[in-house]
C-alpha cells in the first residue's frame, strides 16, 4: 500500500458515505430505526457501528485508543449520527493525507476490544478499516433494499468515474 492509495480509500469512503446517508435521509424514521434481520438489527444501529469501528482503529493509529464496545450506541438520531459521520471522514482524509510510506511499513501494537495484545502490518490493519467498513455499508444497502428507498450503487468504479 501506498500513501497515494491510502488517500484514494479514504476519498472513496468519504463519498461511499455521503452516498448512503443522502439515501438513508430519504426514510422514514420508523423505517430507519425499523428492527431487520440483521447482525446489528437495524439501518441505524449498522451505521452506528461502522463509526464506532472507525472510532477505534483510527483512534490505534492516530496513537489514541477509544474504550468502545463493538455495539454501542453513539447517537440516538440519525442527524447527531451523519454529522459524527462527516467529523470521522474528515479526520480519516486528514490521517491518510499525512501518513509516510514509512508508517504504513511498519507494524502497530495495539490492545483489541476483548483487551489481547496484537501486532500487525499497519498497511494490513488500514485495509481491515476500510474492508470492514465497506463490509457493513453493504449490510446498510441490503436493508434498504427492504424499504421504499433505493439503495444507491456504491461500487467504487462509480466513486472513479465521478472523479473524471
Amino acid at each position: 500500500m501506498t500513501p497515494n492509495e491510502l488517500i484514494q480509500l479514504a476519498e472513496y469512503n468519504k463519498w461511499a458515505n455521503q452516498t448512503l446517508y443522502k439515501s438513508c435521509a430519504n426514510l422514514p424514521e420508523a423505517d430507519y430505526k425499523a428492527e431487520r434481520p440483521s447482525f446489528f438489527g437495524s439501518i441505524h444501529n449498522t451505521l452506528n457501528h461502522i463509526l464506532v469501528g472507525d472510532k477505534i482503529w483510527f483512534g490505534r493509529f492516530e496513537g489514541a485508543p477509544e474504550k468502545l464496545s463493538l455495539s454501542d450506541i453513539l447517537y440516538q438520531d440519525f442527524s447527531s449520527l451523519q454529522t459524527a459521520r462527516e467529523s470521522e471522514d474528515a479526520r480519516i482524509l486528514k490521517y491518510a493525507q499525512s501518513i509516510s510510506q514509512d508508517t504504513l511499513d511498519n507494524d502497530l501494537s495495539y490492545k483489541n476490544v476483548a483487551g489481547d495484545n496484537h501486532c500487525d502490518p499497519m498497511s494490513a490493519l488500514l485495509r481491515h478499516a476500510f474492508n470492514h467498513q465497506t463490509h457493513h455499508r453493504g449490510q446498510v444497502h441490503c436493508l434498504l433494499s427492504q424499504t421504499d428507498v433505493p439503495p444507491p450503487s456504491l461500487d467504487i468504479m462509480y466513486y472513479l468515474r465521478a472523479q473524471d
